[in-house]
């Protein structure tokens, strides 16, 4: 049986951009306005800015950025977090511990959603 080398590239690729993404986030805002918590699909977009600004805009594919904002979306990241994500800040203010969150979060969400599709 041959394998797909499209899934072969996949998890290997989420692996290289892995650990871009989460250093860009572990910026992420702390302090501020209240905001509203943004949706996955709104930090989908954010986190696909800043692969781009990385020139990494083509390591993950829709679907698996997708999944990894649902589950940030989904985790205890602040709002605040969540929101300069969702629009691809990655110069913001951080907070050590939130940042860590981030990172953490990216991480463990990485198995699942390396077979997003």
């Amino acid at each position: 049986m041959k394998l797909n080398d499209r899934n072969l590239r996949t998890p290997a690729r989420l692996l290289m951009a892995l650990p871009i993404a989460a250093l860009a986030f572990s910026l992420a805002a702390c302090g501020g306005a209240a905001v509203d918590r943004p949706s996955a699909e709104e930090v989908s977009d954010g986190l696909q800015k800043v692969l781009e600004d990385q020139g990494m805009g083509d390591a993950l594919t829709e679907p698996v950025i997708l999944c990894l904002s649902e589950a940030l979306v989904d985790s205890k990241v602040s709002n605040e977090s969540l929101d300069a994500i969702a629009k691809g800040d990655s110069s913001a203010q951080t907070d050590e511990d939130e940042g860590a969150l981030v990172q953490k979060t990216i991480t463990d969400a990485a198995a699942d959603c390396a077979t997003a599709e």
